[in-house]
């Protein structure tokens, strides 16, 4: 049963949530503000947090670059802040998707299942090659690679996001914090995933950033 985090901070609208996605079979674990939503994810596994920004204690765009930080499970922001600057953050710190209140339970539940569809999907086809959390090493072909904590965050973002790019501003804010980073930071790290891993298919889009290839 896949297990959804809600942070939603009025109580009639985290209720709502809540109920419809049990209706529909998932497990659901509901919190109230910022720093409850950070307790959690540090202490518990999750397939997917459905996050509001208006949110006491910490907002919604703290939680989620602190977060990103340390973990890249799908995040949809579903809030009243519609704003094109709220929006492109989000999606920098590698949101699944973003929905604007008020909203329909009925799209909200086929949004969710779009996401976790995806994520199904891109793991499924995660054949040659895998992370390994508690070596800190890429699994090529069976081979284990030793990689330095920068490198596998950034992999882990390459993988999750396997066969699309991901910008550069995406991955210096989701490994660094953010994007104010001189860039040949991340050029070396590239450089040394390359040399440690010359088969995985890490393809370098000109200008734009990195798309990691189907293995």
């Amino acid at each position: 049963m896949k297990h959804i985090l809600v942070v939603e901070d009025d109580p009639i609208i985290n209720q709502v949530i809540c109920e419809f996605l049990k209706e529909n079979k998932y497990q659901v674990t509901s919190v109230f503000d910022g720093q409850d939503a950070l307790d959690q994810v540090a202490s518990a596994d999750f397939d997917l947090l459905i996050l509001d920004i208006m949110l006491p204690s910490v907002n919604g765009i703290d939680v989620l670059k602190r977060v990103r930080q340390t973990s890249q499970v799908p995040i949809m922001m579903l809030t009243a802040v519609d704003d094109e600057y709220t929006q492109l953050v989000s999606f920098n710190h590698l949101i699944s998707d973003y929905v604007v209140k008020p909203f329909s339970p009925l799209i909200l539940l086929k949004r969710v299942e779009n996401i976790l569809r995806q994520e199904v999907q891109k793991s499924s086809s995660d054949s040659l090659y895998h992370l390994d959390y508690d070596n800190s090493a890429l699994v090529y072909e069976g081979e284990r690679i030793i990689l330095t904590k920068k490198e596998y965050a950034i992999l882990t973002v390459l993988i999750k996001y396997q066969g699309r790019l991901v910008t550069r501003e995406q991955l210096m804010n989701t490994v660094w914090g953010y994007s104010e980073l001189d860039s040949r930071v991340l050029d070396n790290h590239i450089k040394n995933i390359r040399k440690k891993c010359p088969q995985l298919p890490l393809q370098t889009m000109t200008g734009m950033g990195y798309k990691l290839g189907e293995g």
